[in-house]
């Protein structure tokens, strides 16, 4: 099921895509389509071309935009460009207060121990599904998801 505020457009479309042209499922085709035009919602207005090849039922054309957004000469939608920034956002946020919760452990005395955290990756927030932050990794802007735990890349 697809939810507008944490999942990908794009990846969803090219889920559909991908079952498209699968000839198992060319039953299942007019449900695919229809989630298609349903799942681009308020990014038609932004992304004309995507909702012409939808409208059109355009398999050739929906194939290109897909392979470009996975190439990277073709932009994400807006509307993924600002889920990726939120769950970035929300990365950072956790891992701060992960290293910070670390650091101000107390020990035998009544302060803190001053010591820098040694913490460099966390599970990220489970908020956002997956492919959000293996779409970040794939961007450059996290680094790892071995074994669910991502870091911040240096710099």
């Amino acid at each position: 099921m697809f939810d507008p505020a944490t999942h990908l457009v794009s990846s969803h479309l090219t889920r559909c895509v991908l079952d498209l042209a699968d000839p198992a499922k060319a039953d299942m085709a007019p449900g695919l389509w229809s989630s298609a035009s349903s799942v681009l919602g308020a990014t038609r207005e932004k992304e004309p071309d995507l909702a012409t090849a939808i409208e059109a039922r355009d398999v050739v054309k929906l194939r290109a935009i897909a392979e470009g957004w996975s190439a990277k000469t073709r932009r994400l939608p807006e509307h993924d460009l600002e889920i990726l920034r939120r769950a970035l956002k929300a990365f950072q946020k956790s891992l701060k207060v992960t290293q910070l919760d670390s650091e101000s452990t107390l020990g035998g005395r009544g302060m803190t121990s001053g010591r820098t955290s040694g913490i460099i990756g966390i599970t990220p927030p489970n908020r956002f599904p997956r492919e959000v932050w293996d779409e970040l990794v794939r961007q450059g802007q996290l680094r790892g998801g071995r074994q669910g735990v991502y870091e911040l890349p240096p710099g």
